[in-house]
Order: structure tokens, then sequence, then C-alpha cells
């Protein structure tokens, strides 16, 4: 979804002598270290770009992050590596996006893919969502819909809506299981009340179907707030040729 980007958030580690991070703050008072982090933007990078240069894998994972979502992507793929040679697997999960869309680097969909399949079967759920699609896509490796099926549950297993959606559009499609629209409305559903913007749109696409419109114009106007522009185009577009050309106002 796109494949999400997602961000890994700083915990507070309690350390020996040993924890690069508690060196760090063992030089900073308390009172300092709160008012950086409750201070500016710039305060709060700073503490998190202290902690991923002696060595802190999830500083360096979120200072990744922070580059990246500030358009510093060659230097955010930088220390997503860093973290990830760490073992940090959002950080690998990250490299893996990277590699896949051209963030800071080349795209290499093959090496994407491996970001992934590592850290799906070390038990991250975005690992496994990502390894899945390029299961279905054939992005970067051999196309195995079945394969791509069993990793969408496990990561669905996890309570990640975007697999739960997913797995809703194996069963609308008929890929590798029988038709079942019933069984594709109830992951849509429930993927919408995860918080997927696809999964909001494709269950106000049921709702429509059934004749509930009303509901389906609440959960278009619920996708609308967090849709991808890039998305919402393509959904006002299929709104417009579709039944009711009047549901493409009610996404924002």
């Amino acid at each position: 979804m796109p494949r999400s980007r997602r961000a890994a958030r700083p915990s507070r580690r309690s350390g020996s002598s040993s924890d690069p991070l508690s060196d760090t703050l063992d030089h900073i008072s308390p009172q300092e270290i709160v008012a950086r982090l409750s201070g500016s933007p710039e305060e709060r990078a700073a503490l998190i770009r202290e902690g991923a240069e002696v060595g802190v894998a999830e500083a360096q994972a979120v200072y990744g992050q922070m580059l990246l979502d500030a358009g510093d992507a060659p230097t955010g793929f930088t220390w997503f590596n860093k973290a990830a040679a760490q073992g940090h697997l959002m950080a690998l999960n990250m490299v893996g996006r990277c590699y896949d869309l051209g963030w800071g680097v080349a795209v290499n969909k093959p090496r994407a893919a491996e970001c992934f399949r590592i850290a799906a079967t070390r038990g991250l759920d975005w690992g496994m969502y990502n390894y899945a699609t390029a299961l279905a896509l054939g992005d970067g490796v051999a196309e195995d819909k079945a394969a791509a099926l069993s990793w969408f549950e496990k990561a669905a297993a996890t309570g990640n809506a975007k697999a739960v959606n997913y797995i809703g559009s194996f069963h609308e499609d008929g890929w590798v299981v029988p038709r079942n629209i019933a069984k594709a409305a109830d992951c849509y559903a429930r993927a919408a009340e995860g918080g997927d913007f696809r999964g909001q749109f494709n269950h106000a696409r049921m709702l429509a179907e059934r004749g509930e419109i009303e509901a389906a114009r609440d959960w278009l106007a619920r996708c609308g707030k967090t849709a991808t522009p890039a998305f919402a185009a393509k959904a006002r577009l299929w709104l417009r040729n579709s039944h009711w050309p009047e549901l493409e106002r009610a996404l924002p």
C-alpha cells in the first residue's frame, strides 16, 4: 500500500554502562532530555541523531525515516542500512522499500523482495505484507499467488488491515481460491474498520452494491481523509463511471 511507509518509533531503553544511548544520555540532565523531547522538531531530531550516531539501531531507523520524510532519501537509505545491519526489522523493511521505489538508490526489485522476505520470515507484519505483494505481482520474484495469500494471511493474523484488504481481493477475483463475494465483503469491512483507505473504498463499493448508499458515502468520506492523491484520483474515476456517479462527491 502503496506498500506502506511506516516509521519505527524510538523506545526508551534502560541500559548499563555498555548501552551507547545510556552513555550519551548520562551526560544530559533529565530536565534537558525532557526539554529536548518536548521542544522543537529540530531539538527532537538532534537528540535522535545523537542516538543514531552512537549506534542505537532504533534511533538509526527513526532518523532514517525522518530524513526520508524530509526529502533526503539517500542519507535516509544509509541510516536504514545501518539499523538493518544490527537486525532492526523495520529498518530492513525500509531498505526494501527504498530498493522497491528508488528512494535514494537505484530501483532493484529482486533486492527489495529479498529484504521483504527476510523481514517476513523474522516476524515483521509489514515485511510479510510487502513480500506477499511482491509474490502476488511477480515483482522481483516469480509470481506465486498461493504463497502470496499465505503471507497475507500471516500478516492479517497480526492485525495488518492492508493485508486483510488484499485477502478480500483474492476472494473477490477468485485468485487461487473460489470466488466468494461474501468473504470478500467481510474482509473489506474489517480492513475498513482497521483504517486501510483501500479497504474503506472497497467496503463502500460493496455497500453501494447492496443499496446502502448513505453508508457507502460515509466510508468514502473516511477513505478520502487518508488516501494517497493517486489512489483518490483512480477512485474518483471509478465512481464517475459506476452506477453511482454522485458518490464521487463524497471523496474530499
